[in-house]
């Protein structure tokens, strides 16, 4: 039936923003305003991740659609924007977060960036890093960041470490043959 309470996408997106709005209009210094701006800027770091990965994917699927388009001659498909909502597990459900156009905007446009190797992933990790400082110091009004796309950051720490090995196990190779 019908009758069950179930908020539309729509209701829950126009919540999501209204949420935003209220956290970054806070301006007492309470206990409940920290603990929501901080809640928020929980949200927000999944929104600047997700947001990222979804530059990269669609570029990546747009590339390929591109391609085959101009090998038929027709026209290009349009490039992919970036969403002012991601939804986001909180808990046991699901959440609608929204963020501004200015910063969704240039997070899925550097993610579009490092997709086409435009940028290496250490660029990639600094720039999303300034924008979020920017987020949660001036909108959210939080004292320490949040630290931007720990998966890629654990990627490069992991790939240095794999390099570090590999050089060791070269080295250890060199050095352990030259019995006379």
């Amino acid at each position: 039936m019908f009758f069950f309470n179930r908020n539309s996408p729509e209701d829950e997106m126009k919540r999501a923003k209204a949420a935003y709005e209220k956290v970054i209009s806070l301006t007492e210094d309470t206990r409940e305003a920290r603990s929501m701006k901080m809640r928020m800027g929980l949200l927000c770091r999944a929104h600047v991740d997700k947001t990222f990965v979804a530059g990269a994917e669609l570029t990546a699927a747009w590339q390929d659609k591109a391609a085959l388009a101009l090998a038929n001659r027709e026209p290009l498909p349009e490039e992919p924007q970036a969403p002012r909502f991601q939804k986001i597990k909180s808990g046991e459900t699901e959440v609608y977060v929204y963020m501004p156009d200015e910063f969704v905007n240039d997070i899925f446009s550097l993610g579009a960036k490092y997709q086409r190797t435009q940028i290496t992933a250490q660029q990639a990790i600094d720039a999303v890093q300034n924008i979020v400082n920017q987020l949660c110091r001036y909108e959210l009004g939080l004292e320490e960041p949040f630290q931007a796309l720990t998966f890629l950051r654990e990627e490069l720490e992991a790939q240095a470490k794999a390099e570090e090995e590999e050089a060791r196990q070269a080295q250890a190779g060199e050095g352990g043959g030259e019995d006379v």
